[in-house]
């Protein structure tokens, strides 16, 4: 996977007491790199930074880069509420072997785009570390405009964006011939539609629970195999349709994926409530899990 960067956003194992469940992070990340991954996000929204203590945050950093072991680019997700929060972030991070920090809008408050501008100009100058702006309006309720972004760029240890947001919304990014400035973006039902027009920095979190799939359609992309690239497009459509729609909650299905997977931990902490048996036992019966389990033993490991 060198031509086209496959960003996977881990989740946060944690045990009963919801403290880093180390196995099952380690797990985790031989399982993405044993399928060629090869960039990873580290207290994204898929690892849930906001619902983990400050030490466990910082543990999670400090065993993610011991683990990878410099096989993958690792980013590190800090954003928080507010400046000086954000900043202490930064501090608990920055001295690990990181290739950079990303940052949220600054959520629960409303803020202006001069307001942002001013925001990650100033966290920028004071981080060690490459800084990526992180675009997810569905989450934080604060937009990164274009004109914005544009700006943003400009500043030398701004170094891309993650974009979450619908497609268009960040084309006219990419449509500007600035190869120092990245835009990954997190469109997991568009790959097929997106490799083929030549975008090459993906980044979600459903990877973690078929790599195997990803590593496919990277094969299927540099081989220019579009009719394979469409079919496993088609599966990884389906299982984004499962898990929202899923009668459980989303950090809770994924728990129950991961373990079945044979990766230990639990992905949900309180007040996330579990899957119930019944539940556990209708998703193992829908087609597309049975799919992403065909040929393998699936694991019964605790959480």
């Amino acid at each position: 996977m060198n031509s086209i960067k496959m960003i996977t956003a881990l989740g946060t194992p944690l045990t009963a007491e919801e403290q880093l469940h180390i196995p099952g992070l380690e797990a985790q990340i031989n399982d993405q790199l044993a399928h060629g991954i090869n960039g990873f996000l580290v207290a994204g929204t898929m690892g849930l930074m906001q619902l983990l203590t400050d030490d466990t945050y910082r543990q999670l950093v400090e065993q993610s880069v011991r683990l990878n072991a410099g096989k993958a680019e690792l980013l590190v997700g800090v954003g928080d509420t507010s400046f000086v929060r954000t900043c202490d972030r930064i501090r608990m991070v920055e001295d690990f072997a990181i290739d950079g920090v990303v940052v949220l809008s600054p959520y629960f408050v409303k803020f202006s785009q001069e307001d942002l501008i001013d925001y990650f100009h100033a966290l920028a100058d004071v981080s060690s570390k490459p800084l990526y702006l992180y675009d997810l309006p569905q989450t934080t309720g604060t937009k990164l405009e274009v004109e914005t972004v544009m700006k943003l760029a400009e500043h030398p240890n701004i170094h891309g964006i993650k974009c979450s947001d619908h497609f268009v919304t960040i084309r006219p990014v990419i449509d500007v011939p600035d190869d120092e400035f990245r835009v990954i973006v997190a469109q997991p039902n568009l790959m097929d539609v997106l490799l083929r027009s030549g975008v090459r920095e993906h980044l979600d979190g459903i990877y973690v629970l078929v790599p195997e799939w990803i590593e496919k359609m990277v094969a299927a992309s540099e081989t220019e195999n579009w009719a394979e690239l469409s079919l496993v497009q088609q599966d990884l459509s389906e299982l984004l349709r499962l898990l929202q729609s899923f009668s459980a909650p989303l950090f809770a299905t994924v728990t129950a994926l991961l373990n079945m997977r044979g990766i230990p931990g639990n992905f949900a902490p309180r007040p996330i409530r579990c899957l119930t048996s019944a539940e556990h036992s209708q998703l193992v019966e829908f087609p597309i899990v049975q799919k992403i389990f065909a040929g393998k033993t699936i694991s019964s490991v605790d959480v």
